[in-house]
Parts: C-alpha cells; structure tokens; sequence
C-alpha cells in the first residue's frame, strides 16, 4: 500500500506538471494587453503649470537679491490692502515657485489631483513650507484648478559654519491632492463615433496584428491600420453612447508585440541591452586591450667639489606599452543567449562589448539596428 501511495502521488505530480506545461504551450508567447503597448486618441493628462509663494520656511527662502520674489510679496500684500516697503522686504521665510500639475481628461470640478512644487529662486530648501494659493493654468491660458497648503518634502538640509548634512532633495516638494479642479477639460468621450489607438513602439506587423485582433472580437471589419503607429476603430452600433463597455474589453486582448531587431548602446555607463531578435553571422573576434603609459621626470646632475661647474636638471621621458594577448574566437548568434554566450567567451567588459558590437556591425555581421543613447 506504501507503494501504491507513492507511485499515486507520483502520478498525480507529473500529470500537474504536464498540464502545466501544455497550458503555457497553448498560451500565445510574450503576449502583453493592448494597454500595455497602446493609448486611446483624446485619453490622456492635460498639463498645468502656476506660480505661487511658498511661505513659513526657517530661514531658508529665497536672499534679497531675488527681485521677483518681493514683487510677488509685494503684489500679493497690496491685494489683502497692506500697504510695504519693497526697500525694507525680507523675503528668507518666502520662495517663489513653480507649481505644476497633470490633469486627467476625466477631472471634474470638484475633484483633486496631486502637484509638484519646486523652487526656482535661491532658496535652499522648502522644509516646513505651505503654499499659498496658486492658481494653474492650461495651454489655453485658462485656469483648471486651484492649489494651496503643506508641502511634503523626501529629505532634509541641516547647515552649520562648518558642515552640512543633507538627504535628497529639498527644493522641491509634493501636495498629495493638494489642488482642486475648477473646471473640467472640453470633451465628451461618450459621444464618438470612431476611436484611434496609438502604438508606443510603431511597427506594421504589431499595428496589423492589433487590427485582426478587434475585427475577430467585434465580428467585423471596424478596424483597420492607418499607417505604421495608428489603428481606427468605428464604434459598432450596440456601443454608440456607451464606450466604456467596449473600451474594457479592448484594452484586455493579448497581442504578440513584433519589434524590429535592435541593440541600444550607453556609453556613459556601458549599459547594453539587446533586443530578442538580434542576430550575428559567424565572424572571428580577437578583442585586447593596448595600454600606453608615459611617465615624465628630472634628473638633477650636481657637480664635483671645485671643478667650477653647475647643477644641471635634464628631463627623462620613460615609455611603457602592454597589450594583452587574446586569440580568434568564433562568435555565431542563431539565438540570443548564443550571442550572449559568444561574447562572453570573448572575455570582454561591457564597455570591450560596445565595441564589438560596433566592429561586427562595419564587418556587415550584426543584422540588427546598433542606437547609441
């Protein structure tokens, strides 16, 4: 009986690892939702910006060379009927700043949304602060929504006369929720009759496949590929007034992204990443290093005791040169992690790597798009 329960349990864990298996078998490969790779046309955030005071710092505002900031007090002052001196201002608790925001298109009046406050005087930190209230503006020149209070700050800065300690960031703060919609954006989404889906990475294959994908979930031809990045949909009648219905269950079909072959390069910090797709035909790489070294100094000649001569100093230049000794190595990438591994085989950093990749790609080797950022 022992046994028996053994060989039971046996079966029962290779039958759930081959179901496991064939289920990823069936699944489509690298499949992402169609969220992840595209936006929907008149979906997205509508940017606002402000300037407003930010006051209560301990001494660590803007100096008085900062003219528009007493201007700003200065103004603001006149408006509540104080009357100041702009001579006699000390603005070291005051700073004037930036205010900037991203309104959804979805906003309304009354809803709030987050800002991010930072400092564009001489202020050296906004610990403490609290806005005053800034109105945001749109492109349009239109003002949206309404900002004011504490500023949340992700460090600090302490200063003595002799040394200073500080965290992060501290000329630029965060109003979680800190602005108030006042007005929405013009836009009825509801109300079209065709929507357009807009590729991240354009290209043919992805954007048709995204095409097929809606025409066989909507049982006919309401969707086609306008060039390499855009996709019309016509809204089918049964959803006319209603789109959100059908917006989830679009941005929810898998597809199978198809890129073009690419190696990104970064040279200043010998960053590289190799697309899926990239191949390299079978080439021999040697890859060493020369290294040069050049070494300057003085020899002081002194003369003998009473030979009427003098201290003579004469330059020595001493010249070095290494280069390391590395043979061919056949590199051939039909996959991937063949290439990773014929370049690993080579030896080299990934700094010697970009350079490679670069000769193989003169040499007509490397069949794939070589960017460097």
């Amino acid at each position: 009986m022992r046994v028996t329960a053994i060989t039971y349990h046996r079966f029962l864990a290779l039958t759930g690892a081959a179901l496991f298996f064939a289920l990823l078998w069936v699944m489509p490969a690298q499949a992402v939702r169609i969220k992840d790779i595209a936006g929907f046309g008149g979906v997205r955030d509508n940017q606002l910006i402000g300037y407003g005071l930010v006051v209560g710092l301990q001494g660590t505002g803007d100096k008085k060379d900062s003219t528009f900031t007493m201007r700003s007090m200065v103004s603001m002052l006149e408006k509540m009927g104080v009357s100041v001196d702009l001579k006699q201002m000390k603005p070291k608790n005051v700073a004037a700043v930036m205010v900037t925001a991203r309104m959804p298109v979805s906003a309304k009046p009354g809803s709030r949304m987050d800002v991010t406050v930072s400092s564009m005087g001489d202020a050296t930190s906004l610990l403490g602060g609290v806005l005053l209230q800034t109105p945001l503006k749109g492109l349009d020149g239109n003002i949206y929504a309404m900002a004011q209070g504490p500023l949340i700050l992700g460090g600090f800065n302490v200063q003595g006369n002799q040394a200073e300690s500080m965290k992060n960031i501290t000329t630029v703060g965060l109003m979680p929720g800190g602005a108030t919609v006042e007005r929405g954006v013009p836009f009825d989404f509801n109300s079209q009759s065709a929507l357009l889906l807009h590729m991240y990475n354009p290209d043919f294959s992805t954007t048709q496949q995204v095409a097929s994908r809606l025409n066989n979930l909507l049982g006919g031809s309401f969707a086609r590929a306008l060039d390499v990045g855009t996709v019309e949909l016509t809204v089918p009648g049964d959803f006319q007034g209603n789109l959100v219905p059908l917006m989830a269950s679009i941005e929810n079909l898998d597809i199978t992204p198809d890129m073009p072959a690419k190696v990104v390069v970064d040279e200043k910090t010998g960053t590289i990443v190799l697309g899926q797709g990239v191949r390299i035909s079978r080439v021999a790489v040697a890859h060493g290093n020369l290294e040069v070294t050049i070494r300057e100094g003085f020899d002081v000649s002194q003369p003998g005791p009473f030979s009427g001569g003098s201290t003579a100093v004469t330059p020595n230049t001493q010249i070095g040169q290494e280069e390391e000794i590395r043979r061919l190595n056949i590199v051939e990438g039909a996959t991937l992690q063949e290439l990773v591994d014929g370049l690993n085989a080579v030896g080299a950093t990934p700094r010697d790597v970009i350079s490679i990749l670069r000769t193989i790609k003169a040499a007509g080797a490397l069949h794939a798009a070589l960017e460097v950022i």
